[in-house]
C-alpha cells in the first residue's frame, strides 16, 4: 500500500449505475491484486452483461460487496484508508438521485482521501463544481476533461496512451508524453 492511503489498507469503492461504476469494479479488482482489501457499495447494478460480468469477477476474487453504504462519516473514516468515488462520470447531466445524494452527503464529511474516476461526481463536465466533493486525487480517463481545470487536491493522473494519434488530432486533446512503457502519468 502506498503513501496516498493511511496505513489502513482497506478501500471502500463506490460504484454508480453507468461507465464510471464498472471503472470502479476494475479498479477494485487491481487494487486487490496489489494488496489492498476493497470492499464494494453497487447499490444500483445494471442489468448488462458487461456489469455482471465485472461484478462477478470481483466476486470470485473475495471482494466483499456492501449491502449498506456507511452512513456516518466517521464510520468510514475508522474503517476504511482510502474511498474510490466511481458514482458518475463525465456523462452524468441532471440532478443527483437517491440513495447517490446521501451518499455523495455523506463523503463530502469524511477526513480520509477520496480518489475520482474520470470526474468528481456531480461536477458538471465543462464547469466544474465549486462546492461539493473534493477529491484528494483526480484518476483522469483518455484525456482530462475541461472540469479538472477546476480540481484543487493533490494529484491528478492521466491513464489512456492508448489513444491513437489521428484521435488526438481530431479532437486537439495535446496529451503529455507517457515515459517510458508508462499507460499513466502525474499531472
Amino acid at each position: 500500500p502506498s503513501s496516498f492511503t493511511t496505513s489502513q489498507p482497506a478501500v471502500l469503492v463506490v460504484c454508480g449505475p453507468g461507465n464510471n461504476g464498472g471503472d470502479g469494479l476494475v479498479c477494485a479488482r487491481h487494487l486487490k491484486m496489489f494488496g489492498y482489501e476493497p470492499s464494494v457499495y453497487y447499490p444500483k447494478r445494471p442489468n448488462k452483461p458487461l456489469f455482471e460480468g465485472l461484478t462477478t469477477q470481483c466476486q470470485k476474487m473475495d471482494i466483499p460487496f456492501l449491502q449498506e453504504f456507511p452512513a456516518e462519516a466517521a464510520l468510514i473514516d475508522e474503517l476504511y484508508g482510502l474511498v474510490v468515488d466511481a458514482i458518475f462520470g463525465f456523462s452524468f447531466t441532471g440532478a443527483v438521485r437517491e440513495p447517490f445524494g446521501s451518499i455523495l452527503s455523506t463523503l463530502e464529511r469524511i477526513t480520509v482521501p477520496i480518489a475520482s474516476i474520470d470526474i468528481p461526481s456531480g461536477w458538471d463536465v465543462e464547469k466544474g463544481k465549486a462546492d461539493g466533493l473534493q477529491p484528494d486525487m483526480l484518476i483522469s480517463l483518455t484525456a482530462p476533461k475541461k472540469a479538472a481545470m477546476h480540481f484543487t487536491g493533490r494529484y491528478h493522473f492521466l491513464g489512456g496512451r492508448f489513444v491513437p494519434a489521428a484521435l488526438q488530432e481530431k479532437y486537439a486533446l495535446n496529451l503529455p508524453p507517457y515515459p517510458g512503457t508508462d499507460c499513466v502519468l502525474q499531472l
